[in-house]
């Protein structure tokens, strides 16, 4: 007995502090007009180095170049702690230090000048690692290795820099097409608002995982029940939650389509609520989607085609389910990747093949998008990442 009030006392101060560090971290993003906006890379064989950074006055639209702030090999996805001190970005490649694996390595973050200052590189267990989160009390970083078809979490330590993984899931199976789906493609990580649950969308399964977080040792869990899956074949990618809570949404690479969910926050659960096409009904090319965004308004949600090269705007009824409000250009080739600033004022369109990252402002009566014809040149973008400035 005296053990499990020990336990229940330890969970209650983390969520104490899990939630005062939400709080202070909203409040400062609410308050923040001005943001920091990294973008992230491919580097191998490209125009790339690596991690590039822009400064955005959300007031007045201006967005001012700093240049590259750290040079590292495919960091195609990043990550940033609630308080704006570290980053963290996926090396996306197959071998490091001689294993068959890749890496992530750590930044300490300037919030003023957007300076980053390598901190260490760590291996991330499983080759070909494309997403990851910091949890809310920065304590913990959990990776998506695509290529080796896992999940893995990692100890932060106070002064940013990461240690070896402390925990590790290796996804099993196969799905419906015979090309692609053959093996597991873990494929995005995201943690859950309330800072319990590790959500982990599978290419590769046609499944979303999801994890028991434990801050505090930086371990998952398989959590009951451990999964929700999609349609055969619709190969989802990233996933994304409402800011309310109650609902959660995934992208589907293969399939072109959004799923919604009902999401039951205290036990993890995700219920199939609707799926929806993010092509228009007359396109009939090759495409397929990549990142999916909830406005914080909760009002509406994003979605990127690459093969169409637009995004797909939708509006979010009250109960969660989506409606088509209309396809943007993205002015640009194969939208990998996009972000929406956060005081929803702006989305930042990535485009990989077309080497440049188009500025979009957001209409909040209707979500629609009109291009403010500010364009960022930047080799084979994939992912922006918005930090306020100080």
């Amino acid at each position: 007995m005296q053990n499990f009030q020990h336990s229940l006392a330890g969970s209650g101060a983390l969520i104490a502090a899990t939630i005062l560090a939400m709080l202070t971290a909203d409040a400062a993003c609410g308050k923040a007009k001005t943001f920091l906006v990294y973008i992230g890379t491919y580097t191998e064989d490209t125009k790339s180095k690596g991690i590039y950074a822009y400064r955005l006055d959300a007031a007045s639209g201006e967005v001012t170049s700093l240049g590259l702030e750290a040079e590292t090999i495919n960091p195609s996805f990043l990550a940033a702690d609630r308080g704006g001190r570290f980053l963290y970005a996926v090396n996306e490649i197959s071998e490091y230090k001689g294993q068959k694996a890749g890496s992530v390595s750590a930044f300490g973050m300037d919030s003023k000048t957007g300076k980053l200052t390598f901190l260490n590189t760590v291996s991330t267990k499983g080759d070909g690692p494309c997403h990851l989160m910091v949890d809310n009390t920065a304590k913990t970083l959990v990776v998506a290795n695509y290529g080796g078809g896992s999940a893995a979490a990692f100890p932060i330590a106070g002064d940013g820099k990461l240690g070896e993984s402390s925990s590790f899931d290796q996804h099993s199976g196969s799905s419906a097409d015979p090309q692609r789906q053959k093996s597991p493609h873990a494929h995005c990580a995201m943690i859950s608002p309330n800072n319990r649950f590790a959500m982990v969308a599978d290419l590769g399964l046609d499944r979303v995982f999801v994890y028991r977080l434990t801050p505090g040792t930086a371990t998952i869990a398989p959590n009951d029940p451990p999964f929700a899956s999609v349609a055969a074949g619709a190969g989802p990618r990233h996933f994304a939650f409402h800011p309310k809570g109650k609902r959660a949404y995934v992208i589907n690479e293969m399939g072109s389509t959004v799923t919604a969910f009902d999401y039951d926050e205290k036990r993890g659960s995700l219920k199939e609520i609707q799926t929806i096409s993010t092509l228009p009904k007359d396109f009939k090319g090759e495409s397929s989607t990549a990142e999916i965004f909830v406005h914080p308004s909760g009002k509406f949600l994003y979605g990127s085609n690459r093969g169409h090269d637009s995004i797909a705007v939708f509006s979010i009824d009250s109960a969660g389910k989506l409606t088509a409000v209309e396809h943007v250009s993205t002015q640009g080739q194969v939208p990998r990747g996009f972000a929406i600033d956060p005081t929803g004022g702006y989305l930042f369109a990535a485009n990989q093949k077309s080497d440049n990252v188009v500025v979009f402002r957001i209409d909040p009566g209707t979500g629609k998008l009109t291009s403010t014809g500010k364009t960022l040149t930047v080799g084979a973008p994939v992912s922006v990442m918005f930090v306020p400035a100080q």
